[in-house]
């Protein structure tokens, strides 16, 4: 009996023993664990600042290649002045200015930017009618003449045509 009491013992020994490996095991698990957290975390958040960086630095350049873009103009530009300083041909610098305003023009078009058509009559959405006019040669509430250009975006309205339209 007594040896019987001993294994139990030493069977209540044994299983503590190993019940307090297996809580050193798992305490040592979740540990690592944790620290597997705290350093996906960190880098999830570094991740996370690393891209509104970059979000702003996008939107802080994003007109960089419509800049460039736009320089040969102004070139042309302080050319057309310069021209017209030295030389009093008004044709020439005419000429030149119209060049310049064909070169800026397709330069828009490149980066998305078009004129607003007129041609298929008046549309709220894209005309802004600053004033009525008699006109025989168009029917009432159709755009007469166009005043100011309108541009618009893609399919974004930048500016509406300004127009005036028939009684």
């Amino acid at each position: 009996m007594e040896e019987k009491k001993q294994d139990e013992t030493i069977e209540i020994e044994s299983s503590q023993e190993s019940s307090s490996e297996m809580v050193d095991e798992l305490e040592a698990k979740l540990k690592e664990c944790e620290d597997k957290y705290v350093r996906v975390f960190a880098e999830f958040e570094n991740y996370k600042k690393r891209l509104e960086k970059e979000k702003l630095q996008a939107i802080e350049y994003s007109l960089e290649n419509f800049a460039k873009d736009i320089l040969p103009v102004l070139d042309h530009l302080h050319m057309a002045i310069k021209s017209a300083e030295t030389d009093p041909n008004v044709e020439q610098l005419k000429e030149g200015v119209e060049i310049t305003l064909k070169n800026f023009l397709s330069m828009l078009q490149k980066h998305g930017v078009e004129k607003i058509d007129t041609q298929n009559g008046f549309d709220p959405n894209l005309h802004e009618a600053v004033m009525r006019v008699d006109s025989d040669e168009v029917e009432s509430g159709e755009i007469v003449e166009v005043l100011q250009d309108g541009y618009k975006l893609r399919e974004r309205v930048l500016r509406a045509t300004m127009v005036s339209i028939a009684n």
